[in-house]
């Protein structure tokens, strides 16, 4: 079960992890950065080629993969946030049973771990991190960005979420508190941000283009066009 202990800034929520990890720059810039290939892209790329070399995997499998990987994308996890929006029921499910719900919705939740649903309010921020590697819910979010990766992410979402989120341009008000929800190997969360006011009359379809990648990690908020 994870744990949580008080911050100045924030409440974390740490899952057990099995997984490994080291120290990290709490003030260094978010970035983007795209170019030559890092040390875990070459592993990867070592690893899956002795893997079809050794006969333990087909290429044909990993090409299979690769195909579930690239039709798993944030609008399958848009789409599910605006039927949670139009439909109570439904949303209630999604909180109880993340993993079951998304099942339901017709999501392949194809590596298994247990899927978390966390409910943006006027009193709670929920951030989503993981502070020793890259676990994420890419079944329903498909690939993780670099900036998720990083290491001053990784870091500052627990020191300082407040500045961080700053840098995305949210500003959360002192009076909410900022709850920061440590990812694992096993269990992976999703953010359920606020419906906007103002979109009572916008169709399922509508209210998902308001839901980005983003907005489900809880680093922005869904904003009207």
């Amino acid at each position: 079960m994870p744990t949580t202990r008080d911050h100045t800034e924030a409440i974390v929520d740490h899952g057990d992890h099995t997984h490994g990890g080291g120290a990290a720059d709490p003030h260094a810039p978010i970035e983007n950065s795209a170019g030559e290939p890092d040390y875990f892209d070459v592993l990867q790329q070592a690893i899956r080629e002795l893997l079809v070399d050794k006969g333990l995997i087909s290429a044909d499998e990993v090409r299979a993969m690769v195909e579930t990987l690239d039709a798993h994308r944030p609008a399958l996890g848009s789409a599910l946030v605006a039927r949670a929006w139009t439909d109570p029921a439904f949303k209630e499910r999604l909180l109880a049973d993340g993993t079951a719900a998304i099942v339901e919705f017709g999501i392949d939740n194809y590596d298994g771990t247990r899927l978390i649903v966390l409910e943006q309010t006027p009193e709670v921020h929920n951030l989503v991190v993981c502070t020793l590697c890259s676990c994420y819910p890419r079944p329903v979010l498909g690939l993780p960005p670099d900036w998720y990766k990083s290491r001053p992410y990784r870091a500052r979402a627990v020191r300082e979420p407040r500045a961080l989120l700053k840098e995305f341009g949210t500003e959360v008000p002192e009076d909410v508190t900022i709850r920061v929800h440590d990812s694992n190997a096993n269990m992976r969360y999703l953010v359920l941000p606020m419906r906007p006011a103002g979109t009572e009359d916008m169709s399922e379809e509508e209210l998902a283009a308001l839901v980005t990648r983003d907005t489900m990690i809880g680093v922005t908020t869904p904003k009207l066009p």
